[in-house]
């Protein structure tokens, strides 16, 4: 009975001895043929095939991408990620960068400040910068010059910056005196200072006193139909607006009360 006993537990010892050596054995068989995946990003291909090579793994590139990062022909991804374990002969998948998308630069020179924001956006550039400059004899807000220059190619999707024009600064004078000067030789010298000749109005004349009335009885009123009074060039200036002295900008309509 106690051989018999023996012989079981001997028995069941090799038993559980030859199910650990398998185990053991097959987890070594698994285990054993894993690698870890290497970093491909910003390797060139022939690059990354030796590198993946190297641990028993193969390498292939399935997308191509423009990328302003990552320089024409490196590999900017990787599918598994660097680090994961995997088996061996497993295959890394990869996406090459086409480097910058090149674009043909458009001429807005001659265009309004809008119309070339919406040339430039809509080709999928940017504006980097606008400056604005006062010119004459040109119309503001004009686009004058560009860089980089029009119809330049092969320019990676670059920032335009512009020079707008814009309207001259006004000047300012002090406005001159012209009562008691005839109005002919006002409006003269309003033109030739650039200013404009604005509203002429005759100016009422003065309310008569009373000696003047008794003295005037026998002058014959004025009928009610009568055309009001025009200005003429011998008209005199009596008052002005702007005030003389105050400060106006060039160009300003200058308004005359006149006898």
């Amino acid at each position: 009975m106690k051989s018999f006993f023996r012989f079981a537990m001997l028995a069941l010892v090799l038993v559980i001895i030859a199910m650990i050596s398998a185990l053991t054995a097959m987890r070594f068989a698994i285990h054993g043929q894993e690698v870890t995946v290497p970093n491909l990003v910003g390797l060139l291909p022939a690059q990354a095939e030796h590198s993946v090579s190297s641990v028993g793994l193969q390498v292939s590139i399935e997308r191509q991408y423009y990328s302003p990062q990552v320089p024409e022909g490196k590999i900017m991804s990787q599918l598994p990620l660097p680090g994961t374990k995997v088996r061996h002969g497993w295959q890394v998948r990869v996406a090459q960068s086409l480097g910058p998308a090149r674009v043909a630069i458009p001429d807005v020179t001659g265009q309004s400040e809008h119309a070339a924001e919406l040339n430039i956006r809509r080709r999928g550039l940017d504006i980097a910068s606008m400056a604005e400059v006062a010119t004459d004899g040109i119309p503001a807000d004009q686009v004058l010059a560009q860089s980089p220059t029009a119809n330049a190619v092969q320019v990676s999707a670059p920032k335009i910056s512009l020079l707008v024009t814009s309207s001259p600064e006004a000047r300012e004078y002090v406005m001159p005196s012209f009562i008691g000067q005839p109005l002919g030789s006002v409006s003269r010298t309003l033109q030739d200072a650039g200013f404009r000749l604005g509203n002429v109005n005759v100016a009422s004349p003065p309310a008569p006193t009373e000696d003047s009335t008794a003295q005037n009885t026998a002058v014959a009123p004025v009928p009610a139909n009568s055309a009001p009074p025009q200005p003429s060039p011998a008209s005199i200036v009596v008052s002005q607006t702007p005030a003389p002295g105050q400060k106006v900008n060039g160009g300003a309509a200058v308004n005359l009360d006149v006898r």
